[in-house]
């Protein structure tokens, strides 16, 4: 069932789970994962906590109060000392990441740092706010107290100046919402500059690590959507080729930047003095990797984007189907950036432009995380209130 998943890793890339609560930490299943679907490390973001954290209460609500879920001898606790409902979210997430960081430390031990990951995200209110977002990360580095968790911030303008102070501070983080191909190169940029930072200040930049996070699924959603509108037979042929175009020329940027030995790319001089340092590369990781149209192939956005010193994190479902039926056939990205850039450029000529849509993307995905950090704190709140009338 795993050969896919092996063959996948043997590959060079590094497969993360997308998808984190303390169940799966209680019942071992992240441990399981781990040892047989090849699984390195973990991503999270507020959507995935919303979902776990309301879906455990909206559970224990059904049961008798004392029954409990995961969450609910925790949530007693903070609810007697009355704590704000922005500290016991704060006290729960950080709980959870701490832990599977634990489960993740051999891992983590094994590849030199490399993997053994988990990442928790910035309060995404603050994703336009530099000063807030590097102490909010400041925060919960402290709070998780584990070497191997990633601090997530968005690459919106302002998160670029959050991502090169906290990298600086030697906190590594996880480069996230990136959906342009400027966007990414700008979190390069910033990620070198937090390095030079650091080594100025006499860190050992061996112990700083960071991935950019590049979503896929997404660009497929709104690029497919404006090709069926504008109907025929070029813009039919054009759809669900965006996000693996866009892809594929994020890991071209990559090699421009940190070199490679397979398209014999070198490295550039800033990288260079860099990694003699002792620094570490920032690895494209592919997130947003679940098939949102039934039409393509469940496991498109795995197979497509192989390629060494790659990380893709993938929800389970996504994980489950490339175990089962993946095709693994080696490196899917060498040689198709040509090939990228001209269907970029006919879906462009058509009147989709790409500035347009991958702006509107970054900005729909920070109110998404927004709105879902509202809900879970609406949901926090609800039970915060009744528990300490429990208590009373």
């Amino acid at each position: 069932m795993s050969h896919a998943l092996k063959r996948l890793s043997d590959e060079g890339v590094s497969i993360w789970l997308d998808d984190l609560s303390r169940t799966r930490i209680t019942s071992g299943n992240l441990a399981e994962l781990m040892e047989e679907q090849h699984v390195v490390g973990v991503t999270t973001n507020p959507s995935i906590f919303q979902k776990a954290v309301s879906g455990d209460w909206a559970a224990a609500r059904s049961r008798e109060v004392g029954s409990g879920g995961d969450y609910e001898q925790q949530l007693t606790n903070l609810a007697t000392r009355g704590v704000t409902v922005g500290e016991a979210i704060r006290m729960i997430t950080t709980a959870d990441v701490r832990d599977a960081a634990d489960v993740l430390r051999p891992v983590y031990e094994s590849s030199g740092g490399r993997d053994g990951r988990v990442s928790i995200e910035v309060d995404p209110g603050l994703a336009h706010e530099t000063a807030a977002t590097i102490a909010e990360a400041e925060l919960l580095a402290w709070l998780v107290d584990r070497d191997n968790v990633l601090i997530k911030i968005p690459a919106t303008e302002a998160g670029l100046g959050a991502i090169t102070e906290v990298t600086a501070k030697g906190i590594s983080v996880n480069v996230t919402l990136i959906f342009s191909l400027a966007r990414y190169r700008e979190g390069m940029d910033a990620y070198l500059s937090g390095l030079e930072k650091a080594r100025a200040a006499g860190l050992d930049l061996s112990r700083i690590h960071s991935v950019a996070s590049f979503f896929v699924s997404r660009v497929d959603t709104e690029i497919d959507e404006r090709l069926d509108r504008i109907g025929g037979d070029r813009a039919k042929s054009l759809k669900g080729k965006a996000g693996l175009a866009n892809a594929r020329l994020a890991y071209q940027a990559y090699e421009e930047v940190f070199g490679s030995a397979d398209t014999a790319t070198q490295p550039s001089d800033r990288w260079v003095a860099l990694e003699e340092a002792g620094a570490n590369k920032q690895r494209p990781l592919w997130a947003s990797t679940g098939v949102k149209d039934a039409a393509y192939p469940d496991t498109l956005y795995v197979t497509g984007l192989v390629a060494p010193g790659t990380v893709n994190t993938m929800p389970e479902a996504t994980l489950r189907a490339t175990a089962d039926h993946g095709e693994i056939t080696g490196n899917t990205i060498a040689g198709t950036y040509a090939q990228a850039r001209a269907d970029l450029d006919a879906i462009s000529d058509l009147g989709i432009p790409y500035g347009d849509v991958v702006q509107l993307l970054e900005d729909e995905g920070v109110e998404k995380f927004e709105q879902a950090w509202r809900d879970l704190l609406t949901a926090t709140a609800a039970e915060l209130k009744r528990l300490a009338r429990t208590e009373v």
